[in-house]
């Protein structure tokens, strides 16, 4: 029988420990904030990155975590330094 997740245990998947849940939430809104700003839907961003039709929808969704080096290509596509990403350290 398959486990049943809830959402909150999927949410903190997402950046792998809850320590780190705010952070990936603020990386998450900023790329989909980027890829609006851009004009891009998340399937011209995949096909540009030469990914399945559904990547970004399943980056956004936080459904598939995001590697350094796939955003470092993300950051490239919507003109961004990487570290406008990430929350700033206060």
């Amino acid at each position: 029988m398959k486990k049943v997740q809830t959402a909150e245990t999927r949410k903190s998947r997402k950046a792998r420990t809850a320590k780190f849940q705010g952070a990936y939430d603020t990386l998450l809104e900023r790329l989909i904030a980027a890829r609006e700003k851009a004009g891009l839907s998340q399937h011209q961003v995949s096909a540009l990155m030469n990914r399945s039709a559904n990547f970004m929808t399943k980056c956004e969704s936080g459904e598939r975590s995001i590697d350094v080096m796939e955003l470092m290509e993300l950051a490239q596509i919507y003109q961004r330094p990487v570290s406008y990403f990430f929350p700033t350290q206060s």
